[in-house]
């Protein structure tokens, strides 16, 4: 288990929450859950961690393997494997409020492996070299 208190180690924060759920295959409200998602990337980079969404890494994967839309069979043979494996990489996920089944699991996953989850982004710690790399 990784040790999610040490103040100058970055943490590989999975940022978990609706994507799919409550959109009915909208593309609209697909790209506003994504971005309610990735509103949350930059807090937790300022605080010094390192964010993901398992959707940066699976979007491509389902791509390459024919998916065409959003929840279509090739999208569920992938996104969630590709989730559960990179929640084997991360150190602690963040749980972003609305339903979702996919998040669920994450949570699940990450409890399961002692992993902290947190529900907002200042329960996450701070870094002591947070502000590292940022634009001044």
């Amino acid at each position: 288990m990784p040790d999610t208190d040490a103040p100058d180690r970055p943490l590989l924060v999975l940022i978990a929450g609706p994507y799919l759920s409550g959109t009915d295959g909208d593309s609209a409200k697909i790209a506003a859950n994504r971005a309610q998602l990735e509103a949350a990337a930059l807090p937790i980079y300022e605080r010094g961690h390192l964010p993901l969404l398992s959707e940066w890494l699976a979007l491509p994967i389902i791509h390459a393997a024919g998916g065409r839309e959003p929840g279509d069979a090739v999208f569920h043979a992938y996104q969630y494997p590709v989730a559960e494996r990179l929640l084997a990489r991360c150190d602690a996920v963040l749980r972003l409020p609305g339903a979702s089944r996919g998040a669920d699991m994450d949570v699940a996953r990450a409890q399961v492996r002692g992993l902290p989850v947190y529900h907002h982004i200042d329960e996450l710690p701070v870094r002591a070299t947070s502000r590292e790399g940022a634009a001044a």
